[in-house]
């Protein structure tokens, strides 16, 4: 045991440099697209999400969302599984756990 504990201490600074030289730039960039993509909705945009949540309750009544081409229905179908997901990770943070989701 005391072999392998002195091993890997000698072994240590070499892998947590490693980590460290290859976490660096996926984090940069990680990053740079969280300030952009991350933060919530200006009171300017409001009205825009305002507006756009109205056409969608509007073409759930008309029936116009059967017009959508396949792209526009994959899309879609793609942002609102996003909010499903965000939703489950507000939900697991609140809890501050897994358990009891069926995940």
């Amino acid at each position: 045991m005391a072999k392998f504990v002195r091993n890997f201490a000698e072994k240590a600074p070499g892998l947590v440099a490693a980590a460290v030289t290859y976490s660096k730039p996926r984090l940069a960039t990680f990053w740079r697209y969280a300030k952009v993509e991350l933060i919530p909705p200006t009171p300017a945009e409001l009205p825009a999400a305002i507006q756009s949540a109205r056409k969608i309750i509007q073409s759930a009544r008309t029936g116009s969302f059967k017009q959508l081409t396949v792209k526009e229905a994959v899309l879609n179908g793609l942002v609102a599984t996003e909010v499903w997901m965000w939703f489950y990770v507000g939900e697991i943070i609140g809890k501050r756990g897994i358990v009891g989701y069926d995940v």
